[in-house]
């Protein structure tokens, strides 16, 4: 079974245990250009401060390595956490990716602030940064519109750069208020996920543009349904760990963390993780997603999927590829 919206790919430049943080940076760079060569439609990078596993912490430096490394592809960040930044800065750091890649700047923002206390201090944050998010994105856009008063954002102003908001619950709204796209997770269950899309696509206002609903979520196919299950387990066992331990470690290969002594808490909670994404072999993971847009209405989907070896990722992503149809790869 096909799936006939756009895929999209958003790597966070996982750190694999023995190989470090500058080698998860180039890995990110390479994977971009196997992820164009397989057809896909963007390919966007995050932003996480002091998380052992996760590299990404420079969106709009990495987006232009990754920019520079292609030649068709979409690039983008997913996302850039406004909370941590200026508004002002953030528009003139994609003015200049627009600038010197235009027609293939994208720019997803978040409300999120650091991971725990320390970090938020080195940011100069506090946990309620986030609370003027609405203030800020109203400002960002403004920047680009030419609609700030005595600022002139250069050289963003003036220019179309599309802006993404990535949000859950209360954020849809802010996206259908705003009438940007909204990039969404099944991160509170879908029944809660379809229920701030509907919301989202009843109350979008603009006069230019239409609702537009990117649902993200991590994918995983390989020949056999058990196979595919194996590769979700490195990050799902990291996000379990930091639940536990207030920190995402580095990936470590699948049979070493199955055979960990771990609590029945922890091994619920690894179920549980597996349960919430996607997985199996094609005609699986094919009947999955088309449920998947078909519950949601999703106009296209960003798959975030991450595993120790890479090789795997690579094959995996092959495998999905074959399964969307090719006439919407170029939307």
């Amino acid at each position: 079974m096909s799936v006939d919206v756009p895929i999209s790919v958003l790597d966070r430049s996982p750190v694999r245990r023995g190989r470090g943080t500058a080698q998860a940076i180039r890995d990110t760079v390479a994977f971009a250009r196997v992820i164009e060569a397989l057809g896909y439609h963007r390919f966007w990078v995050s932003e996480h401060h002091g998380v052992p596993g996760v590299a990404g912490s420079a969106p709009a430096v990495l987006a232009s390595a990754v920019a520079s490394a292609t030649s068709r592809i979409r690039v983008g960040s997913g996302g850039v956490m406004l909370p941590n930044h200026r508004p002002l800065v953030v528009a003139e750091q994609f003015g200049i990716l627009e600038s010197l890649f235009p027609g293939r700047i994208d720019l997803g923002i978040g409300r999120s602030v650091g991971f725990i206390e320390p970090v938020r201090r080195a940011l100069g944050q506090g946990k309620d940064a986030a609370d003027g998010f609405d203030g800020q994105v109203r400002e960002l856009l403004a920047f680009f519109r030419g609609e700030h008063d005595g600022v002139h954002a250069i050289p963003a102003e003036g220019l179309s750069v599309p802006v993404f908001l990535l949000a859950t619950g209360a954020g849809a709204d802010l996206a259908a208020g705003l009438g940007l796209p909204l990039v969404i997770a099944p991160a509170h269950g879908q029944r809660a996920m379809v229920e701030a899309i509907s919301r989202y696509r009843e109350t979008f206002r603009s006069d230019v543009d239409d609702p537009c609903v990117v649902v993200s979520t991590a994918v995983a196919v390989a020949d056999t349904a058990e196979e595919a299950r194996r590769l979700l387990v490195p990050e799902a066992w990291s996000t379990v760990y930091s639940r536990s331990h207030g920190v995402f470690p580095p990936l470590s290969p699948v049979d070493e963390i199955l055979a960990l002594p771990m609590t029945d808490r922890e091994r619920r909670r690894l179920d549980d993780a597996l349960a919430g994404q996607i997985s199996g072999t094609p005609d699986e993971v094919g009947a999955r997603l088309a449920d998947l847009v078909d519950s949601t209405g999703a106009d296209e989907l960003l798959v975030s999927t991450s595993t120790y070896d890479p090789a795997a990722r690579v094959e995996s992503f092959a495998a999905l590829a074959e399964l969307t149809a090719a006439e919407r790869l170029s939307v």
